[in-house]
């Protein structure tokens, strides 16, 4: 599904929701008055970013065709959101959330920004450190965490002007999740001077055993 920039997860829920109880699909959770539909979403979209194919999870309490369930969920879809794809999902399968392991980002640079080479050469940089300490607020204190192992890729994807980078995150039980704006505070550290973000967006989910 696709989501607009600044809508929260709460929101992203709420409109869905909405959504699949005017569907009339037979939804799993509605038993009772205050029923809700039973739904399941992978990792919140960082504040402010909008994002393209994300996840969501639902349950039907009786087998119908993808396109059956396409037919009676498009014509509901809150405004700024989209339907993208549907599939149909082993019941055995592991929960949404557990099986998310990366996130893909497209950063679009603003006025000002450093070159397409330049920004190559500090991520090439950035992907044959050993390290990356980074620190983190969190609560009223400070996180000192190594970001390295959350970075899996970044890439200048077009040269521009406007640059647009492109950066894959993992999503780590242990270590935590890679945030695109650490990897960019890390290349502005490489590279000495600030580096002026337009946009960011998450392009899609990667699931383990994805490419």
């Amino acid at each position: 599904m696709g989501r607009p920039s600044g809508a929260g997860q709460g929101a992203d829920l709420l409109a869905w929701e909405q959504a699949l109880q005017a569907s009339g699909l037979p939804l799993l959770g509605l038993e009772g008055p205050k029923g809700r539909p039973r739904l399941a979403m992978g990792p919140p979209v960082p504040a402010g970013m909008s994002a393209e194919r994300e996840l969501l999870d639902l349950w039907l309490t009786r087998r119908l065709t993808v396109d059956v369930v396409r037919v009676a969920i498009v014509p509901h879809v809150s405004e700024g959101y989209e339907l993208v794809d549907l599939h149909d999902v082993w019941l055995g399968e592991p929960p949404l959330p557990a099986q998310v392991a990366a996130g893909e980002y497209r950063a679009t640079l603003g006025i000002d920004a450093p070159s397409g080479p330049e920004l190559e050469s500090a991520a090439g940089r950035l992907l044959e450190s050993a390290t990356l300490p980074r620190e983190r607020a969190k609560g009223r204190g400070i996180v000192r965490y190594d970001l390295r192992p959350l970075v899996e890729a970044v890439a200048v994807a077009e040269p521009g002007p406007p640059v647009i980078l492109r950066i894959r995150t993992r999503f780590d039980p242990q270590l935590g999740t890679g945030r695109p704006a650490e990897v960019m505070a890390a290349l502005e550290a490489l590279l000495g001077r600030p580096i002026p973000v337009a946009d960011v967006v998450r392009e899609r989910l990667v699931l383990a055993g994805d490419p």
